[in-house]
């Protein structure tokens, strides 16, 4: 395990700003050290948690397909799949399913998720129970960001508002008023503080500067789930191909700096097992896990993961450790 052999200087990020994006980037953030980060985990395996998230489809529109042939010839070869991961609202749309990768649930005593709406102040909770509070709360160094494809000047940058291929609805940080402010705001600072495009992750990762918790979400064309203006109408090929285009270097991070990454699909199709898998240094290659999962448990691994407080809505979750080889986990 690679620790850092001392405490550096709290650093601050410079971004050299566009004309565009000085109007939705701040450009001088406080960045949490990577040497802090690392030192808060020592006694874990794994230092780094990205999540990727995709849309719509069932294990068989997955396993097996000839739309995707990267999923299929390389990662499901190289790392591990379940079988048995299951949908916890097949009835409800995308929204209820991204707040319960966060919370654990998408009811709250404010309100119940139930649609696909942008943030407001009645679709919103002031819960602060959920993943990205008790990093904020963390004593242990842990730090988290967001990286959402293609918001824009329109989105905001704390994007709230939904604009061409970027949905909200698939950005679960947002609709808690904590992270996004009451109610909801395009220019709130702090949200815009844990907001970056997704353009901003290579260079993040060619300069290590990703965070303990990472949450990646393609737009539309990419995601699987598809929308008017997408090129390639075949969406699960379109999907593969970004995922083939974009985890190299996600991979060769992971792998170099104690790193997993989750790829989970938000809701299935036409059934309620979805696909998941799980990529990282010290996963079962080639390994499928028959164990019933659901996105609870998820959340309670990247709790453990990161050793953070188990919030009681997953407390009886089963954790991800079956994919993990022995020793490796959290």
């Amino acid at each position: 395990m690679r620790i850092a052999p001392m405490m550096r200087p709290r650093l601050f990020e410079l971004m050299l700003c566009s004309t565009l994006s000085a109007q939705l980037w701040s450009c001088g953030r406080e960045v949490e050290p990577l040497s802090a980060q690392r030192e808060a985990l020592a006694t874990s395996a794994i230092q780094h948690v990205f999540v990727i998230a995709m849309e719509n489809r069932d294990t068989s529109e997955i396993y097996g397909s000839a739309n995707a042939p990267y999923i299929n010839g390389t990662l499901m070869k190289q790392y591990a799949k379940s079988s048995n991961w299951q949908d916890e609202l097949p009835k409800l749309v995308s929204e209820p399913h991204y707040l319960w990768m966060e919370a654990g649930t998408n009811a709250f005593s404010d309100t119940t998720f139930t649609t696909d709406n942008d943030p407001s102040s009645s679709n919103s909770t002031g819960s602060t129970q959920h993943l990205v509070a008790q990093i904020k709360n963390a004593t242990n160094g842990v730090s988290w960001l967001t990286y959402q494809e293609d918001i824009n000047s329109t989105t905001g940058a704390c994007p709230i508002a939904s604009s061409n291929n970027y949905a909200a609805k698939h950005n679960p940080f947002v609709f808690f008023r904590d992270v996004s402010g009451s109610p909801p705001s395009k220019s709130n600072a702090s949200c815009a503080s844990h907001t970056k495009p997704l353009t901003a992750l290579a260079s993040d990762l060619a300069n290590d500067r990703v965070a303990s918790y990472n949450f990646i979400t393609p737009n539309l064309c990419h995601d699987m789930h598809g929308a008017f203006l997408c090129s390639n109408w075949n969406f699960v090929q379109a999907g593969d191909d970004w995922l083939k285009a974009n985890l190299p270097s996600l991979i060769a991070y992971a792998n170099g700096h104690q790193g997993v990454i989750f790829i989970t699909w938000d809701e299935g199709n036409a059934s309620t097992t979805l696909p998941f898998l799980i990529i990282g240094p010290h996963v079962k290659a080639g390994y499928t896990s028959t164990i019933r999962y659901d996105h609870s448990s998820m959340l309670k691994s990247i709790e453990e993961i990161l050793q953070l407080p188990i919030l009681p809505a997953v407390s009886s979750a089963t954790n991800l450790a079956d994919f993990f080889q022995a020793g490796f986990y959290p």
